[in-house]
């Protein structure tokens, strides 16, 4: 049953999604901020869904609203929030909704700023249409910037020692990047760019030296260290994926709704089961809460209870 709800004044839609907000709300210290499709950050109270208190984030950076609307999921770090409208950067005091700091990193985009530590430098990447850019926490100044063109979704992922896999479209297909310090700024190299595979707003996972992610409508195996693929198989539309990485499973929910349990092991494609979970145009992402794997769409939501004694 419904505990409490926000409703705002203004509405988006479009065609291809339909209506309501594009990005996961975050929550953090017993609050809610979620960054709605029109560009306005609500900061709610978690308990009653009380407004604590309200930017506008499009009108802040002087931003139009994207074809697809506004999607970056907000970004709780120390005393900041961050979020990305249509490609800039905006970082809010967390206790009185005062901008701290802005970066017109430019361009539309729809993925979701995010933190990474490199070479023990705490820094927000995003990625936009020129490419992935990084800029520095406590001030939002530009560190670095990998030129790429492309439409991204999906998040970048760091792997490990300044490496981070990137994907700009569902054409371009992924590349691995190496970033690090240098005298008087960074440098980021390409170690490789593989088109086989090429995730569109579906996350991939890094499992045993190895990249899952969607090629189209299936699931691929990459290696890590050289983009050679090992695998391609299965037919799951623009679904998206999660690692349960102490079974070496993938679970995968396909886009209409079918939820499936693929082997994560570089020999071979093998899906272990398949069974319809919900209906209808499924884009969102399962939620793993300690044993109860959550599968939702725009019209329904299922739990489901997962064995703990193996697959």
């Amino acid at each position: 049953e419904p505990i409490w709800q926000h409703r705002e004044n203004v509405r988006f839609w479009e065609s291809n999604s339909g209506p309501g907000p594009r990005a996961t709300p975050t929550l953090s210290g017993g609050r809610v901020y979620a960054f709605g499709a029109t560009g306005i950050l609500n900061v709610l109270d978690a308990a009653n869904g009380s407004v604590i208190w309200s930017r506008n984030a499009a009108t802040d950076t002087e931003t139009k609203t994207p074809i697809w609307g506004f999607a970056g999921s907000p970004l709780v770090v120390d005393d900041l929030v961050i979020v990305a409208p249509a490609g800039s950067l905006i970082a809010y005091d967390l206790a009185t909704g005062e901008p701290r700091w802005s970066n017109p990193a430019g361009g539309d985009c729809y993925s979701s700023p995010q933190l990474m530590t490199i070479s023990g430098v705490r820094q927000i990447v995003l990625q936009n249409v020129s490419g992935t850019v990084s800029v520095s926490l406590p001030d939002g100044i530009k560190l670095w910037q990998h030129d790429w063109p492309g439409n991204p979704i999906v998040q970048p992922m760091y792997i490990a020692d300044g490496d981070i896999l990137l994907s700009v479209d569902d054409r371009s297909g992924i590349r691995l990047i190496t970033v690090a310090p240098a005298s008087g700024g960074w440098t980021h190299i390409e170690r490789w760019t593989s088109d086989r595979v090429k995730p569109y707003f579906n996350d991939s996972v890094i499992h045993q030296d190895h990249i899952y992610g969607f090629d189209g409508p299936s699931l691929a195996c990459v290696n890590v260290k050289n983009g050679e693929r090992q695998w391609k198989g299965g037919r799951y539309g623009r679904g998206q994926l999660m690692l349960l990485a102490d079974q070496d499973v993938i679970l995968a929910v396909s886009d209409k709704g079918d939820l499936a349990l693929v082997k994560a092991v570089a020999e071979q494609f093998t899906e272990i089961a398949r069974f319809p979970a919900i209906t209808g145009k499924t884009w969102n992402h399962p939620v793993l809460a300690g044993d109860i794997l959550l599968v939702r769409n725009g019209q329904e939501m299922a739990a489901f209870r997962l064995s703990l004694t193996g697959v």
